[in-house]
């Protein structure tokens, strides 16, 4: 029985026991302040990992201004950088302008926490702070199935947008 059990126990810690992504974490601001995840507790958050060198972050941030403007307070867009060198990340703000919250990860921790399998990576937490979807990249052809499923979110609290 002991064997049994042992044996269950190794498969356990071995398959996928590992917790999922969550907002219990900490990145810096543009100050290089520390900034907590925590913060948006009960909110609809799309969190979204970036580099000024990824192509698609291109077409994605355009795209989140208009999430962001259209939410407004109802959906926390956050978008968080990975480029080390913060003057490249500096230039690609200056290009796109965002109207939402930019965090940094220079150093990538949370980013392995993440384990992001590509550029972008984005993330939707519902306002108790589940993770609901992952998506790997940014397709336009797709922009409607991720503001469904942005929607679908905001909505069921009976928030109504704008």
């Amino acid at each position: 029985m002991f064997k049994t059990l042992f044996a269950a126990l190794l498969l356990l810690l071995a398959g996928g026991a590992q917790a999922e992504p969550g907002l219990d974490a900490v990145i810096q601001d543009a100050n290089g302040q520390p900034m907590a995840l925590t913060q948006y507790a009960g909110k609809v958050v799309y969190l979204d990992f970036w580099a000024s060198w990824c192509g698609p972050c291109r077409k994605s941030f355009p795209w989140m201004n208009d999430l962001s403007k259209r939410h407004g307070d109802d959906l926390v867009v956050l978008a968080v950088n990975l480029d080390p060198d913060p003057a490249d990340a500096e230039a690609f703000i200056e290009e796109f302008k965002p109207r939402f919250t930019i965090g940094y990860d220079p150093e990538g921790k949370l980013a392995r926490r993440f384990d992001l399998l590509g550029m972008p990576s984005s993330f939707l937490f519902d306002r108790q702070g589940q993770l609901i979807s992952t998506h790997v990249g940014f397709f336009t052809e797709k922009a409607r199935d991720y503001e469904a499923e942005i929607e679908a979110l905001v909505s069921a609290a009976g928030v109504k947008k704008p």
